[in-house]
């Protein structure tokens, strides 16, 4: 009887207004997000009716929000009928660049198509989209 009493006791000393401010009270998650250390103007654009037989030239432009150079490593169109250009040198803080892609509008109709790049911040690759309808000579 006298081990109930004192498993009792703790238990209610546990719980008591005394230890409340033991405990951190601030309540901002311990783990922080980190930002994009690029900023995209747009991630997807819609270029809506374009010639057939006329190539379309998508520009994503972005600003590098971080505090040290980017550079683009890698860019990657979805298909052969997109081919790709972008900013070749490191980008600066606070400067900006870009990714163009240049679609083959040789197919009439509807068409979504994404450039996945990769840049020194982050080896996960952005992928960005556009779309639109190549409408018949």
């Amino acid at each position: 009887m006298k081990n109930l009493k004192i498993t009792a006791l703790l238990a209610v000393l546990a719980c008591s207004p005394f230890y409340a401010n033991v405990l951190p009270t601030d309540h901002s998650p311990v783990v922080r997000i980190l930002a994009d250390a690029i900023k995209w103007k747009s991630e997807s654009i819609d270029v809506g009716n374009i010639p057939q037989g006329k190539p379309k030239v998508i520009r994503f432009e972005f600003t590098n929000t971080s505090n040290k150079p980017i550079i683009i490593e890698n860019v990657a169109p979805s298909c052969g009928c997109t081919t790709a250009d972008y900013t070749k040198t490191p980008i600066l803080p606070g400067k900006k660049g870009f990714v163009e892609a240049s679609y083959n509008a040789a197919n009439a109709g509807a068409f979504m198509k994404t450039v996945n790049v990769t840049t020194s911040d982050s080896k996960t690759p952005k992928t960005l989209s556009f779309k639109g309808t190549v409408v018949a000579s």
